[in-house]
């Protein structure tokens, strides 16, 4: 019989202690809070990566390394008298049970939409931890990329009603940006030729949003499919006995041409 999760959380708990203890990995035993954040964010967008292929065991894989780096932070903090894993679970029972009312207590909600508004007003009236108000802002790394930020940025201020009623009108702010984008751009306006261009991807991450897309996955998505076919058309350039940088616009602009279009046969027959 299997293990149950508990005994291997803990077989995991000790594996950690023991990497960092005497006679433990000289690697693991000089890392910091600080040298290990690389990490942590590497092997979230591991995990994400993971999800988008679907494949269990590459899942079960990359969870389990990002479950990994919380383990690590929590031993550091130990060894530092800062906290423990058991503070860290406490806690994070502590706010999952005091958050979803209606599930352990008496509350009622209709529906998705109306568990994440209680979500939100619970989350603010419990404030920061230093006693001061909560914005309804709170809780959006600067750390995070761009796009995914200005997205939960969004939707946060969205969940308290500042939003646009649909898409339509989102899009027609996107409209007006490209028109003070292009009039910056053709007045020579350095000063304002970069707060427009962000306005201008800010309001495409609202449309975006409105239309239920992610916009940072669909970016990444983006650029999967730029890196592929230039590859592609470096391929091809080897095959004439050509490098990328010894052709013309026009050649770069055929093969380019002829990788989209295998492309779309490949997925029209499949």
């Amino acid at each position: 019989m299997a293990d149950s999760a508990g005994v291997l959380f803990e077989a995991l708990l000790s594996l950690m202690g023991r990497l960092r203890g005497e006679g433990g990995c000289p690697w693991d035993r000089e890392q910091t809070h600080a040298s290990l954040k690389p990490y942590l964010i590497e092997e979230a967008y591991e995990a994400l990566e993971a999800l988008d292929e679907g494949r269990t065991d590459h899942i079960v894989e990359e969870l389990g390394d990002v479950l990994f780096q919380v383990v690590f932070h929590c031993q550091i903090a130990q060894e530092r008298g800062e906290f423990t894993m058991a503070e860290v679970l406490q806690e994070t029972l502590r706010k999952m049970t005091s958050r979803h009312p209606h599930v352990f207590a008496n509350a009622q909600v209709a529906d998705a939409r109306q568990a994440l508004s209680q979500w939100e007003r619970i989350k603010n009236a419990e404030g920061r931890g230093d006693g001061s108000p909560r914005s309804a802002l709170d809780g959006v790394p600067q750390s995070l990329p761009s796009l995914l930020r200005a997205q939960r940025l969004q939707v946060k201020a969205g969940r308290v009603g500042f939003d646009w009623p649909t898409w339509r009108e989102a899009w027609s702010k996107v409209r007006e940006e490209i028109a003070e984008t292009d009039e910056a751009v053709t007045a020579g306006d350095a000063a304002r030729i970069g707060p427009e261009i962000g306005d201008l991807l800010f309001s495409l991450v609202n449309v975006a949003r409105l239309l239920e897309i992610d916009a940072e996955d669909s970016l990444r998505k983006a650029a999967d499919t730029f890196t592929r076919r230039f590859k592609e058309v470096e391929a091809a350039m080897r095959a004439e006995g050509r490098q990328v940088d010894e052709a013309s616009a026009e050649d770069l602009n055929r093969e380019w041409e002829a990788a989209k279009s295998r492309e779309a046969s490949g997925r029209g027959g499949a």
